[in-house]
């Protein structure tokens, strides 16, 4: 699965605003001209606006160490297998996992809230009465690696640089911001077209990063380049070596560390990542200590083979923590830029093939569930027959909605669990005939007697075992399916080109949606941008139509409506397929570090959370 967490999938960080002396104050209530420390959505702020520190963070914890760890998720056009660009905000090459922990933003959300930012860059924001304008006050304070002053002219040129030739995950959260300007070295001003959602000005203000207007003089901003752009964030790139290995040293003199939202974070001095083109050459540097911490996304791997000396003498300890109390979204992407791929009796079809039970049973030992939803484990999950509230939503609409959408939610089918379920693959069979093809010695093919080929496109040789039952039972029924393993570089660049058929993706959205950073998964708008992840093309205008709602909600009853709604569609339509899903965080690490607990429910950052505990490493031979 391709891992994509946006900030972890761009924080999906809708929020709106709230007066720092009334917060309970719902957006569409709050005094206008009020200077705000933080802004939320449908709420309270947890934190006032003397708040010291947030409560996951530790203060006290000490400063120093090494964390080598293989990153469990990254963003844009990061890989996790190799890098040949140290430029993260740009389509072009592979950038490494966790460059974005250079670059400052103007504020930085609380992992222990579902949707609110405070102030990082900028000091205080305040809005207009339409919300059509926001005025920033930064911290005069604020500065870069090189000890020049960040100011408002580096952000207006940031801004309007991604919004021209940035990564389309950032460009088009920028696509209804009309125009952004400097007043002066400290105050910003951001207006829109009107057209935008309220809360779309919070994923801006907490996803955009400030660059240097300076350093970028004479460079091109889109530039695949492996010189490190001036950052201002708790981190610099140190050592690296392309495509191997990378390490960012804690920026002793960083501006911010003493600033509410980032006292007791970012203790390490060193954070280190080494680029493995698999993951059993990883899972055997861990073992032998060259890695101090991983996520295994392997049931087998973490069943099986966590029997290795260190773990025996207790030096390595295997544990599960609870994932984040986000949506999830696990799932194959079938891209209808490929004709033979639009009609979703196709799609359908090609669900049918998977036996998840058997799966379950003889590959997974159990460990995960099956998907039904692209929300899963969140509110947004729809279940059984609309509610009164959805039915109100699909009514204006019916003559443009699927006919079962308006009956139960569509689950992913049942199987016999015998790895080959002749009732589903009949099925299967006949969908795909409805669809307009043709079974000819055995073989689908369309009018003009071409073969129905389906190609499911990883880079790594561990899903060919998860993969592998699937194809069988595709190419049982009559499907020319197959695996197409390859390097990362060609990965990523065929997955920005959209040159695939299928592939699967995991990504964790946030707890509050925005109509802006939906429109990047699963809007017309996004379809044909390069980069972006609405992989299978989903150009429909219910979905927009319903994406739009979303922006219009004012009430967290009413978001949960509308995406319940948006729910039972992508269902129906199976423009993703979802697959199976973990409730846990499976995390293995020697035991040389120390944490707060319990972690954060929105957010594990476990290189900013964490701290290097030079006892305990001692005592297990790695000091």
């Amino acid at each position: 699965m391709t891992q994509l967490n946006r900030r972890d999938l761009l924080k999906f960080s809708s929020a709106t605003l709230l007066t720092a002396c009334s917060p309970r104050i719902a957006f569409a209530e709050i005094a206008t001209g009020v200077p705000l420390h933080g802004l939320s959505a449908f709420g309270e702020l947890k934190y006032p606006k003397d708040f010291k520190n947030f409560d996951y963070a530790n203060p006290d914890a000490p400063k120093g160490g090494t964390f080598a760890f293989s990153p469990a998720n990254w963003l844009y056009n990061q890989s996790p297998q190799t890098f040949n660009t140290l430029n993260t905000y740009s389509a072009k090459g592979d950038a490494p996992p966790r460059m974005e922990i250079c670059y400052d933003t103007l504020m930085e959300e609380a992992l222990d809230e579902p949707d609110s930012i405070y102030g990082l860059v900028a000091e205080s924001v305040t809005a207009t009465a339409d919300r059509n304008t926001f005025t920033f006050k930064l911290r005069p304070a604020a500065r870069f690696h090189d000890g020049s002053p960040l100011t408002a002219h580096d952000v207006v040129f940031s801004f309007q640089s991604i919004k021209e030739k940035g990564h389309p995950e950032l460009l088009l959260l920028l696509t209804e911001m009309k125009e952004i300007v400097a007043e002066d070295d400290q105050t910003l001003r951001i207006a829109f077209t009107g057209k935008h959602s309220d809360r779309a000005i919070l994923d801006i203000a907490s996803n955009m990063p400030i660059l240097s207007k300076a350093w970028f003089a004479g460079r091109a901003f889109d530039a695949s380049t492996l010189e490190t752009p001036l950052g201002s964030g708790p981190y610099r790139v140190g050592r690296m070596a392309p495509g191997k290995g990378i390490e960012y040293q804690r920026v002793d003199e960083y501006w911010a560390k003493d600033l509410p939202v980032r006292r007791g974070l970012n203790h390490f001095d060193t954070i280190k990542i080494e680029f493995y083109r698999d993951r059993q050459p990883e899972f055997e540097a861990f073992k032998k200590g060259d890695i101090f911490w991983r996520m295994e996304h392997t049931a087998k791997t973490w069943v099986t083979e966590y029997n290795f000396p260190a773990i025996q003498q207790k030096r390595v300890i295997q544990r599960e923590f609870p994932d984040e109390k986000r949506p999830h979204l696990q799932a194959w992407a079938v891209n209808q830029r490929r004709e033979r791929f639009r009609n979703p009796k196709v799609r359908e079809a090609i669900a049918l093939c998977f036996d998840f039970a058997w799966t379950r049973k003889n590959l997974f030992y159990g460990m995960y569930e099956q998907s039904q939803s692209l929300f899963e484990m969140s509110d947004f999950r729809s279940n059984g027959m609309p509610s009164p509230q959805e039915l109100a939503i699909m009514e204006p609409l019916r003559d443009r909605l699927p006919e079962g959408i308006f009956g139960e939610a569509v689950i992913q089918s049942t199987t016999d669990g015998s790895g080959r379920d002749r009732k589903n693959l009949r099925r299967a069979v006949e969908l795909l005939q409805e669809a307009g093809f043709k079974r000819e010695n055995n073989r689908f093919v369309d009018g003009a007697g071409k073969s129905f080929g389906l190609e499911i496109l990883i880079q790594a040789e561990v899903f060919t075992r998860s993969y592998s039952p699937f194809i069988n039972n595709l190419q049982a029924i009559g499907v020319n399916a197959s695996l197409r393993l390859v390097d990362p570089a060609q990965y990523q660049l065929r997955v920005q080109d959209f040159d695939f058929d299928i592939i699967g993706v995991a990504v964790m959205l946030n707890a509050t949606p925005t109509s802006e950073s939906l429109t990047s998964m699963f809007g017309s708008r996004s379809a044909s941008a390069p980069g972006s992840y609405n992989l299978p093309g989903i150009a429909d205008p219910v979905i927009d139509a319903l994406i739009e709602k979303v922006g219009e909600a004012r009430s967290r009853d009413d978001l949960v409506t509308v995406m319940r709604v948006l729910d039972r569609l992508l269902r129906i339509r199976r423009d993703w397929i979802p697959n199976w899903y973990s409730a846990n965080h499976l995390v293995a690490y020697w035991d040389m570090f120390g944490f707060k607990e319990p972690k954060p429910d929105y957010g594990f950052p476990v290189e900013s959370l964490w701290w290097f505990d030079e006892a305990k490493a001692k005592a297990i031979g790695k000091a």
